[in-house]
Parts: structure tokens; sequence; C-alpha cells
């Protein structure tokens, strides 16, 4: 039974409604409110939290519940997240029950539908307690080390919500790692994936069989000395083999974008302007949702997406972007972050085109066609910096298993007018020994380059890189 249990209502969970759902715990229990009041906690007698429910949040994107849950829902929805306290025997039940009661008062669904209560939540569930104080004050961490933090997840996708972001703040700031342990079959959305970062975070896969492997190199792994750390000789796990051989020769394919774009920090700045040209461009239509964490349940604005940047200026914000159900899946992470040459966003997106999907092959070959007007448009409207493309054999719905997929192959890499005059100017930059000359785009007294990089390949890219990083810039100093 996953600790994770969400009720998905109709209507906003108000404070009559959360305290109906925290009586499930009986007389015995008390509320604590945590997490600068985003959190509110069902706890035993002796303060140890059993159940911690999370502050609602309106969905209004379409698909994006069925994207992290595999759960259909029609129309917006309010998420609530009740998180079972992993040391208390019975907290499982007690979050069904609280998530019962949501739903039954409010109308909607439980998710998983196995956790729901047999009887509507109408009973309590007494006798819940934890064995052990709690792990950390954040209620995602199931274990807490010296070295680590770990989370124990069991759903079909783990997402970068918002306390599994708070839980990978809080470990980075006490000097930790953080650790997600899922069981086999378990996906990452492509902002955790992004979010872990490399090592020392990990994704730690339970092999089924008492064993243990990284769910992106396939390392054996062993927990020693308060960590998941590879076993002697750090071969990759035969479970981690066997499900990258059944995996070998998938036809889904994906297109990954990572650019970024200059901005002089102007009062009418609207950011997201380049993010939404390449999205139009490759899907045929605008971006469906975005947030500060996933679910990314906000409807789609510009207007709102700058004004919550600027409130959080000087600090950089982080987004997630996702588009609509249908059969082009788009995703993306936007970092947007002051520096001394203005205002950059950051920008990772990524297209699935699932095999076999009408009209994919095309819509594959149109994409393919359209980065040099792309990357024009991006370079004259949208100040961008540079823009690598790549293309991979994986997953269409663009979530990470805990296999090997394909290593990704360069397709074109493009550099801004700015870039190109602070790198010496297009002749210089001309004369990288790559097989395909760069073609020049933009105004011809100020033009960008775009490097065509199907033909050559990684190693056709490393020679381009290591040119353009010999180049001197104004005042002798060399990037």
């Amino acid at each position: 039974m996953t600790t994770d249990v969400i009720a998905l209502t109709e209507r906003m969970p108000d404070a009559w409604s959360l305290v109906t759902g925290l009586m499930a715990g009986g007389p015995d229990t008390t509320v604590a409110v945590v997490g600068d009041g985003a959190v509110i906690q069902l706890c035993d007698e002796r303060g140890r939290p059993l159940a911690s429910v999370e502050a609602p949040m309106l969905v209004h994107t379409p698909g994006e519940v069925a994207r992290l849950l595999g759960a259909e829902v029609d129309g917006p929805v309010w998420w609530t997240e009740v998180r079972a306290a992993t040391a208390a025997e019975g907290a499982d039940r007690l979050a069904g029950t609280i998530a019962t009661r949501l739903a039954t008062r409010l109308g909607g669904s439980v998710w998983p539908p196995g956790a729901a209560a047999p009887d509507g939540g109408s009973s309590p569930v007494p006798g819940v307690a934890t064995a052990s104080a709690p792990a950390a004050a954040q209620p995602a961490v199931d274990v807490l080390t010296d070295r680590v933090a770990a989370v124990i997840q069991d759903r079909p996708v783990v997402a970068m919500t918002a306390w599994l972001s708070d839980a990978l703040r809080a470990a980075v700031a006490g000097g930790r790692a953080l650790q997600i342990v899922t069981p086999a079959g378990t996906r990452l959305s492509l902002p955790t994936r992004t979010a872990l970062g490399g090592l020392p975070n990990r994704w730690v896969v339970r092999d089924g069989a008492g064993g243990y492997f990284d769910g992106l190199s396939g390392a054996e792994l062993r927990w020693r000395d308060g960590a998941f750390a590879p076993a002697d000789g750090g071969a990759p796990a035969l479970a981690f083999a066997e499900a990258t051989a059944r995996a070998e020769g998938a036809a889904d394919r994906q297109l990954l974008l990572t650019f970024v774009t200059r901005h002089r920090p102007d009062r009418d700045l609207l950011l997201g302007d380049g993010l939404e040209t390449a999205w139009r461009r490759l899907t045929g239509a605008p971006p469906a949702g975005w947030g500060t964490a996933e679910p990314a349940g906000l409807p789609w604005s510009r207007e709102e997406l700058t004004a919550l940047a600027r409130d959080r200026a000087p600090e950089p914000t982080w987004f997630v972007v996702v588009g609509g159900p249908g059969p082009r899946p788009a995703i993306a992470t936007l970092r947007v972050t002051r520096t001394t040459g203005g205002v950059e966003e950051d920008v990772t997106l990524a297209l699935g085109h699932p095999a076999g999907a009408a009209g994919a092959d095309s819509a594959w070959e149109e994409a393919l066609s359209g980065l040099p007007g792309l990357a024009e448009e991006l370079g004259v409207r949208h100040g961008l910096v540079s823009l690598l493309a790549q293309w991979r054999r994986a997953r269409g719905d663009l979530t990470v298993p805990g296999w090997l997929e394909g290593a990704p192959e360069p397709v074109a890499f493009a550099v801004g007018a700015a870039e190109v005059r602070a790198l010496g100017g297009p002749d210089a930059m001309r004369r990288a020994q790559v097989a395909v000359g760069p073609a020049a785009f933009g105004p011809a007294s100020r033009p960008g380059l775009y490097y065509p990089l199907a033909d050559v390949g990684w190693d056709g890219f490393q020679r381009l890189m290591t040119h353009l990083h010999g180049l001197d810039r104004p005042g002798g100093q060399s990037r």
C-alpha cells in the first residue's frame, strides 16, 4: 500500500471538511500546523506525526491528473495529498480514511482507488501509533541520516510535487543528498529527473528480490553507512540489465531542446515568450499550464508567470510548463535568473513522438525541418544566447523509466547575435572544423549562426565547443 493518498475533489476543501477528515484519527490524536501553514499534521498523544495533509491545489490543466496518476478526471479538480507516516502502523488506513472523507463531503474520488475506506470513511481509525520520532521536519522524508534524506514513493510517476521540492531544498541546505526509493515499474517525470541533478542524489529502485539498483545508471546499490551506495565493482544490476534488454528497439522518439535567452530588465518585459514561440512552432498550440511544482495546475499565462518571478527577484524562480492531452506530449522546465547581463531564461523543452500515432512520421520531419526557422525567430525576437537540439529513442510520454534508454544524438547548435559578436564575430566562429559550415540568420550586420550537427554527431559538437571556448572575448578573457 502506498503511503501517499490523494483526494481529487470537485469543491475546495474548506476548514470544516479538513476538520472532518482529521477526526478520522479518533479522540486521542492532536493536530499541528507546520511548513508555514502549508501542512496540517495529525499526531499521536506524544506529538509524533501519523499523517500529513498538504494544502489543496486547484488543477485547471486538462490531462495533468492523467499524466501523473493515470486517472481520468473531467474538468478542474482540487488535489489534496495525504501522506502517511512510514513508521506508524495503520497510518496508510488513516490516510485513506482522511482522503475518503474529503471526497465524500466534497464530491470526487480517492487515488489510488484501493486506498479508499470501504465504509466511505464513516468510521475512525483508532490505535494508530508511530514507533519512532519523525525523521525530519519535512513530512516527505522517511529516513534521515547524516548523509541522505530518503523518500519512499509508490506511484506510477514520481512528480516534482511541492513537498518533494521542499524535501530537496531542505536536503541541500543540510548538506545531504536526496534519495528517492521506488518499486520497479515506477517512472520519474522529466522535472523530477532534472531536479535530481546527478550524484550524490539518487533514484533507488527495489528489484523485487531484496536488492536495489540505481534507476538512472543501473549500478547495484546497497545501504551502508547511512546511504545507498554502489556495491563493490559498481556493475549494473541484473534487474536493470534485463529491463533494458526488454526495452531495446523502442520506436518512440523524443526531441530535446535546451536554450537560453537574455533580456534587458525592462519594466514591460513579459517572460516565457521564447518558450511559447518554440512550443507553438513545434506542437501547433501554446502551452496549457504552468506552476512552480507538479501538477502544473495553472492555465498558461505569461503575465502571471512574470508577476511571480518579479515577486521572487532577485532570487531565481523555477517553473514547470506542460501541454494538454493529445498525440504530441510536451513538457518544459524554465528557470528565470537575474544576472549582470540582464534577465536570463534557461529552458529545457522535451517533445514526445509516440510511434504509431496518426501522422507521427510527418510531424517528426516537420519538427526537425523547422529548427532553423525556430533558431532565427528566437535570435531575432527573443534574445537567444544559445540553443542545442537533440533527439533520442525514448518513451513518447516523456517519463523516465528505470532502465537504459537510447542515448541522445545532436541535431543542431545555434548561437545568438550578441554571443557571436562577443566571441569575435562570424568569421572567427566559422573556422570551427565541422563538416557543415554554419548558416547565418538575422540581420547581416549582426548575424546569429546555426550549425547542423546531424551528420557529425558528438565528435563534431566537441570540436565546435573546443573552437568556441578558445575564442577571445573583449578584454582578453576566453570563455
